[in-house]
């Protein structure tokens, strides 16, 4: 998730948001996400689906679980952290550095399938690709996104979107999953905090 909309999801208690995805629609676009991945990559052979912390991480083990039920083949799945590539690193601040895991022996030549929760900006995705970059060169890199909201400030799309989201920038958009929240939901509701709007 992009630094902003991670400040804006502090903005708010989630009584005050209304549901737009619940669990069941998470399954569902989940497993239509699965499918086109299936089908772009003409098969899962040289897949490897990396989440971007922390419920990227999550998502991507989901989907392998997908792939892995319409393939027969198990899906390498990891983790890729981007503190140290983020671009605003000197304006908040210090984060714990999070874990990065390549699955296999690397991804050289590989399709690699970042995973993240919302699409907002755009600058946690090109911190993914910078950080991609040090750990080797993949055949080709793709997006997927349970959320994307709009608002790009560059020029950076999915290729894979669970729910296209159009939202104002006093909106917030807050992703719960069961692993780290108790349960499946994508919640949209007003920021109420001062920075609202710039």
């Amino acid at each position: 998730m992009d630094a902003q909309a991670a400040q804006n999801v502090g903005a708010q208690s989630t009584e005050a948001m209304r549901p737009v995805l619940e669990a069941q629609d998470i399954a569902r676009v989940l497993t239509r996400i699965a499918h086109e991945i299936v089908e772009r990559a003409k098969g899962a052979d040289d897949v490897v689906l990396l989440g971007i912390p922390t419920r990227g991480v999550y998502l991507a083990r989901r989907l392998a679980a997908k792939l892995e039920e319409i393939t027969g083949t198990k899906i390498p799945v990891g983790s890729l952290d981007i503190t140290m590539y983020r671009d605003d690193l000197r304006l908040k601040p210090a984060r714990a550095i999070g874990r990065t895991e390549i699955p296999g022996d690397d991804i050289d030549g590989r399709l690699v399938v970042l995973v993240d929760d919302v699409l907002f900006s755009g600058r946690t995705i090109r911190a993914a690709l910078d950080a991609l970059g040090d750990l080797g060169r993949p055949r080709a890199v793709q997006l997927a996104v349970l959320v994307d909201r709009g608002h790009r400030e560059l020029p950076i799309r999915a290729d894979y979107v669970g729910k296209n989201l159009p939202t104002s920038l006093r909106e917030t958009v807050k992703v719960q999953l069961q692993e780290e929240d108790g349960r499946d939901a994508v919640l949209l509701g007003q920021r109420t905090d001062t920075a609202a709007g710039q």
